[in-house]
């Protein structure tokens, strides 16, 4: 066997095919029970950076924008965990960069968050709208401003990130890159 994924999906599949005779819906359990493993196994080797791992997943053609209950997928939980490696890696093999969580938030917002800024600049370069918005109406030039990642600002700014863009409360780049953060309206 390859690696631990290789070993793991076997003795899933031995359990389920050599299972007495299982019912109909003891099957879907089973089948359910093994999806969920495998994308623990795809969502740790994205946040472990672990490239080998995900050249297995994309080998065989799993789904790569799959998420969680967060709507978190490999390549936001990659961006946000500094696996500049394995975000190369998703996004060459056409990981959506655009996908964002229940929240909104997309690889890119989770980067500048962080403070990954060569893989934010590597976000910010892939075809996404870079005035897309959370459902809070924020950006990534605001998260940007807000957490005083000026390096991202400018290349924001210089991909054509809207300056003026105002979410919910007000808050544009400016305001917030000045300290100014309103919470609610006035």
């Amino acid at each position: 066997m390859k690696n631990a994924l290789a070993t793991a999906l076997l003795a899933l599949m031995t359990t389920v095919a050599f299972a007495a005779e299982p019912a109909e819906e003891a099957v879907t359990y089973r089948a359910e029970e093994i999806r969920d493993q495998l994308q623990n196994y795809l969502f740790d080797a994205a946040r472990r950076g672990d490239k080998q791992m995900l050249q297995e997943f994309i080998d065989a053609g799993y789904n790569l924008n799959s998420s969680d209950g967060k709507g978190y997928t490999p390549l936001i939980l990659a961006a946000y965990n500094g696996r500049r490696g394995a975000v190369e890696q998703l996004l060459d093999a056409g990981a959506d960069a655009c996908h964002r969580d229940t929240r909104g938030n997309t690889a890119l917002m989770g980067a500048i968050f962080k403070g990954e800024i060569r893989i934010a600049r590597r976000l910010i370069q892939a075809e996404c709208d870079v005035n897309q918005r959370n459902n809070a109406g924020q950006t990534p030039a605001m998260y940007a401003a807000l957490f005083q990642r000026a390096e991202i600002f400018r290349g924001l700014r210089e991909n054509g990130a809207d300056m003026n863009a105002a979410d919910a409360f007000g808050n544009t780049p400016q305001s917030l890159g000045a300290g100014e953060i309103r919470t609610s309206l006035q």
